[in-house]
This record gives C-alpha cells, structure tokens and sequence, in this order.
C-alpha cells in the first residue's frame, strides 16, 4: 500500500524590527525557487536549494542591509527551517535519513541531515577566503545554525576539500538539497514514523 501524500506545504511570514521575510514552500514539487532576498549570492544559494532538492520554494525577504547582511540571512533560515518543519507535519512515512557527497569541479562536499526533532548542527568548512564581492559568507554558519534550530534537525556539513569559494558553497547548498530529498521523502514501507520511540 503507497504511503498518500499529504499537502506538504507550509507559508511562514516573520517580521521583527530588522527584517520581514516569508517563505512558501512546497516538499514535494519540481524545484522551482523564486527567491527575491535583496542578497544576490544568498538568492543564487536558495535556487539551488529549491532545483536540485525538488521544492518548491518562494522567498521574499528584505532588512536592514544598510547596518549590516547578517540579520537577512538569518531570519531567512529561521523561516525556512520554521516552514521544512511545518511542512513536515508529524513526519508519518518520511525516510527521516538523508547524505550526499557533491562534487563541484576541485570541490567536494558532504551533507548528512537526520530528521530527529533533536537541533544540531556540525559546520565543518573552511574557506580560502570569506568574501564573495560585499557578501559575507562566514554568514553561512549562521544561516544554517538558524535553519536547523527551527527545523529541528541533526545537520552535518563537512567541506572535504575545496579552493574556489564559490565552488566551495555551491556544492554545499547541492548537497543539502540532496540530503533533504531524501530525508523529506516518502517510503511505502513505513507505518508511522521511523523511530523505535514511536516519535519523532
């Protein structure tokens, strides 16, 4: 018996003094991304989130750039883990386990991702440098701190080796997207959740 597919949607809207963002997305679509975050590297990042993990994901996000990038890319992965968790619902059927190794021209990555309901996350990447044009992208780890809190999520990101910054990151974000695939994705052979406990 095929497990039914529920509407794995979720609309998330946040707005504090420092940034507005909503996000829309949709686990188990074709990959389609329009992303608008006032951040061009940030947005080229999510394009890939959304094409190579087949969501469906809208963000539209503006802040207080002028001071500073940081509050954007945060807020933006507070609301993206707050919509994959929405979205998820009470995880009945998911595989809840999902890696890949991404290569990226001299570039390899690796992305490791577990369902759990448990925040963690492990940030292993060292860059040559930490600029692309005015982005910052130390801010990555902050992303990523954000988004697996509010997903709730076990995250391990292991740079294995790498020299071009932009190929560095791209091939992380592609493994991402893989490992999510996966671990979003429904298993026919699954009652309920894939835990011992009974939840996740």
């Amino acid at each position: 018996m095929k497990t039914a597919k529920a509407n794995r949607q979720a609309t998330i809207e946040r707005t504090t003094t420092e940034t507005a963002v909503k996000v829309d997305l949709t686990l188990d679509g074709t990959g389609r991304g329009q992303i608008k975050t006032t951040l061009p590297f940030l947005d080229h990042m999510l394009t890939l989130l959304a094409k190579h993990g087949f969501f469906d994901l809208t963000v539209q996000a503006k802040g207080d750039t002028e001071i500073d990038d940081h509050h954007t890319v945060e807020d933006v992965g507070i609301v993206i883990g707050d919509a994959l968790k929405q979205a998820l619902g009470t995880k009945e059927g998911v595989r809840r386990f999902g890696w890949a190794l991404v290569p990226l021209d001299e570039t390899l990555a690796q992305v490791s991702v577990d369902l759990s309901g448990r925040p963690y996350l492990v940030y292993r990447v060292e860059l040559p440098q930490r600029r692309i044009k005015a982005f910052d992208l130390g801010l990555f780890e902050d992303f990523f701190q954000a988004f697996t809190t509010h997903a709730a999520l076990n995250l391990h990101i292991n740079l294995l080796y790498g020299r071009n910054p932009h190929h560095i990151m791209e091939a992380v974000f592609k493994a991402l997207a893989k490992a999510l695939d996966q671990a979003t994705a429904l298993d026919d052979r699954l009652a309920g959740v894939l835990s011992t406990k009974g939840k996740l």
